[in-house]
């Protein structure tokens, strides 16, 4: 029943910015917790940003801190994530996940969530 629709990805280089969003149809209040996360080849899954969309709460990971923003249009049915000052360690594919919480920085109901097919982004230096 839930639908995860993400778009936004593309090629650009370091320094540059993209905004991904993620389309949601469908969505239960039992998934509180909307993030995007990551995989590059050759490396494990990585959670790159959480919203708690009960109180609004982030979470990042060291990794973007600062130069990624996670926000919610509710109007919309969409999350976003502002990718600013890019590098090309962020290349990866990113999948937008609407799961079960309990905080933002609680990733772990993400394997049993919902997941959307997923946008490449690739930076080149």
């Amino acid at each position: 029943q839930v639908q995860l629709v993400e778009s936004g990805g593309g090629s650009v280089q370091a320094g540059g910015s993209l905004r991904l969003s993620c389309v949601v149809s469908g969505y239960s209040r039992s998934s509180n917790c909307m993030g995007w996360f990551r995989q590059a080849p050759g490396k494990e899954p990585e959670g790159v940003a959480v919203i708690y969309t009960g109180g609004g709460s982030t979470y990042y990971a060291d990794s973007v801190t600062g130069r990624f923003t996670i926000s919610q249009d509710n109007a919309k049915n969409t999350v976003y994530l502002q990718m600013n000052s890019l590098k090309p360690e962020d290349t990866a594919m990113y999948h937008c996940a609407a799961f079960v919480c309990d905080g933002a920085s609680d990733l772990e109901g993400a394997r049993f969530g919902y997941w959307g097919q997923g946008t490449q982004v690739t930076v080149s230096s």
